[in-house]
């Protein structure tokens, strides 16, 4: 049986990821250290669950008295203030570093320069349109539980670049989560973002995994070729790209 002691810090882990991915308040007893963060990683996908698990409530609410299409953009609105468009900002800043820079050195000052360029417009513009076109679509019965499982396994696949790849920054919003994380919290990371995709067809929730890992694989290669590693952008941007993956992907599946 787990210790009292033990209990309290693996609660106390738990409200550290949801006080660092949202801007949801977190218990004063809680506090907070850098150290803390490297092991709250295990339950970020928890937290995307969490953040899904809102976002399909606003739309099924909505749904009761607007059409799809306007329920989808208030549960997006939902996230967004809900995690101060936290992964959003590291689409954004990766779009701008990647598409406007050649040399490693460019690369990561753009990412760590605040403003936002065309390249991170064009990127969050076609992010949020496929977001909420691809969820529009999807028959209400399968929308709400789709946003649950996609904010959780996005999160989990991209979190997993903390047990492969180095991170390659001296200080930045990542670096208190960039010590390489351990198969004893990879495993509850995966436990609690990939069971919601048992939601979906068994065939359909393979088919996911495979594809997220292929993407996972090649953005990986993609990150060291250019920067040597990861960076907090790096692990936003996949995030972003693992969900919009997911949406569509049960789009098709539903569609065909």
């Amino acid at each position: 049986m787990m210790s009292t002691t033990r209990a309290q810090n693996e609660l106390r882990y738990f409200f550290t990821a949801l006080g660092y991915f949202t801007r949801v308040p977190v218990p004063r007893w809680v506090g907070f250290e850098h150290t803390y963060l490297n092991a709250a990683a295990r339950y970020f996908p928890l937290v995307g669950a969490m953040v899904g698990g809102v976002g399909a409530l606003v739309y099924l609410g909505a749904l009761r008295v607007f059409p799809p299409g306007v329920a989808v953009l208030l549960s997006m609105v939902a996230t967004l203030v809900l995690t101060g468009a936290f992964h959003e900002d590291g689409l954004a800043d990766c779009a701008d570093a990647f598409g406007g820079a050649y040399a490693r050195d460019d690369v990561l000052r753009i990412m760590h320069d605040s403003r936002i360029g065309a390249f991170g417009t064009i990127a969050l513009v076609i992010a949020l349109a496929l977001k909420w076109q691809a969820l529009a679509a999807l028959p209400p019965s399968h929308a709400a539980s789709t946003m649950i499982a996609a904010h959780a396994a996005s999160r989990f696949f991209a979190i997993s670049y903390l047990a492969t790849l180095d991170y390659v920054h001296a200080e930045g919003k990542a670096k208190p989560v960039a010590q390489r994380m351990i198969p004893a919290s990879l495993v509850p990371a995966a436990v609690f973002g990939l069971a919601w995709l048992a939601w979906l067809d068994a065939a359909l929730a393979c088919l996911t995994i495979a594809l997220l890992a292929a993407l996972r694989f090649a953005f990986g290669r993609y990150f060291v070729k250019r920067i040597g590693g990861y960076t907090g952008d790096c692990l936003g941007f996949a995030q972003q790209v693992f969900e919009i993956a997911i949406y569509l992907t049960v789009l098709a599946w539903i569609s065909s």
